[in-house]
């Protein structure tokens, strides 16, 4: 039994009269729909679910190694990431992680970890990559015996962004894709909880061609997940959409839902280079034209394209080029700018994954007012 909305709020009354018609035994159906998001999610991040339906589920065999493996696998990546990250922040970026602009992360697949991490007050996060949405998660359904391959599946589709920073587009079609706990939300689930957020609601949805959020199918699937960390309310879009140009012709809705939500921020990792194509010139326009702060790698907006009449740039850690994958993308302007010193990026960012060699671009729109000024 699949529903749009994965929460609490259907009532013991109305489960059992479901189950009943469908013939599944009622208790089973009441306790299932009562785990909420927030349940799932812990139970997915390898975190203590006592006093939920899924207590019980949690006492596998296969959920205690997925517990253990998990949480040495975060504390290592908090050392040798997130914290570093945060050092960096308080040191060179404070005005840009307090805004609370909507955050656009495009090419991103299910990384909201590192949108948390550069603007952790954001008010709302749009995400947007091809990878599938998938549906919330319903760990009580999961078939007999299936419980250690799903877990161990989806550690292997984190595998990437653990270790490297990022996810491996090829990687995730097929990690996604063939996992009982299939698309994004496992991933976003998990990120979340590990972050300190509460879930509060889930939902499937979808963007009509003028931008408007729908729960009837169209043509842009997506997610939207409300949460809270530390008292405050957030939210969080996950969309499936080409943000080619021809994609975006055929598609408009998802621009124009983003525009919808005024003056943001972004961020750009491993972008694949995209933004420097002709054939991505709309997503990247968007981007200079909607955002009052930009955090990248080289994979991002070319450097040319910030130009000093507009952006305030600054450059940290190095400039090798980029990987043989991408060399045809190598920015001459870009090295020529590195040929100054530049305060060194203590964390691994982008395809360059060893902190001695990654380039974080940080770009301030001259036309940002303060930091204490919020999302429209």
């Amino acid at each position: 039994m699949m529903t749009l909305i994965h929460r609490t709020s259907l009532g013991l009354t109305l489960a059992v009269s479901i189950a009943l018609s469908l013939g599944i035994h009622p208790v089973s159906a009441a306790r299932r729909d009562q785990v909420t998001p927030d349940a799932t999610a812990r139970f997915l991040a390898g975190l203590s679910v006592t006093g939920t339906p899924l207590e019980k589920l949690s006492q596998d065999r296969a959920w205690t190694k997925h517990s253990t493996e998990f949480e040495k696998a975060w504390k290592d990546l908090d050392a040798r990431q997130l914290s570093k990250i945060r050092s960096w922040e308080s040191e060179h970026f404070r005005e840009g992680a307090s805004s609370q602009r909507p955050m656009f992360y495009f090419f991103s697949g299910p990384d909201i970890l590192y949108a948390q991490e550069f603007y952790p007050k954001a008010s709302t996060y749009v995400l947007a990559g091809l990878e599938p949405v998938g549906t919330p998660p319903d760990l009580m359904s999961l078939p007999a015996g299936t419980l250690g391959v799903s877990l161990s599946n989806l550690r292997k589709s984190l595998e990437s962004v653990l270790s490297f920073s990022f996810f491996k587009t090829k990687d995730m079609k097929t990690d996604l894709g063939q996992n009982q706990l299939n698309g994004t939300l496992p991933v976003l689930y998990i990120f979340l909880a590990r972050t300190g957020c509460k879930l509060e609601r889930t939902e499937l949805v979808w963007l009509d061609d003028a931008g408007s959020v729908v729960t009837s199918k169209t043509s842009t699937p997506g997610a939207r997940i409300t949460f809270s960390r530390g008292g405050e309310r957030q939210t969080l879009y996950y969309f499936q959409t080409d943000l080619s140009d021809g994609g975006i012709d055929d598609d408009p809705g998802f621009l124009r839902f983003c525009g919808q939500l005024g003056t943001g921020t972004t961020l750009l990792k491993a972008a694949s280079y995209l933004p420097h194509s002709g054939n991505f010139s709309t997503a990247r326009d968007f981007l200079l034209k909607h955002c009052a702060w930009i955090v990248q790698d080289d994979s991002g907006i070319p450097i040319n394209r910030l130009d000093s009449a507009h952006w305030d740039v600054r450059c940290f850690g190095n400039y090798p080029g980029p990987i043989d994958l991408f060399k045809e993308n190598f920015q001459p302007a870009l090295a020529a700018m590195y040929q100054q010193p530049t305060p060194p990026v203590p964390f691994a960012f982008g395809y360059r994954w060893r902190p001695k060699e990654s380039s974080l671009i940080l770009a301030k729109s001259r036309g940002t007012k303060s930091s204490k000024e919020t999302a429209r």
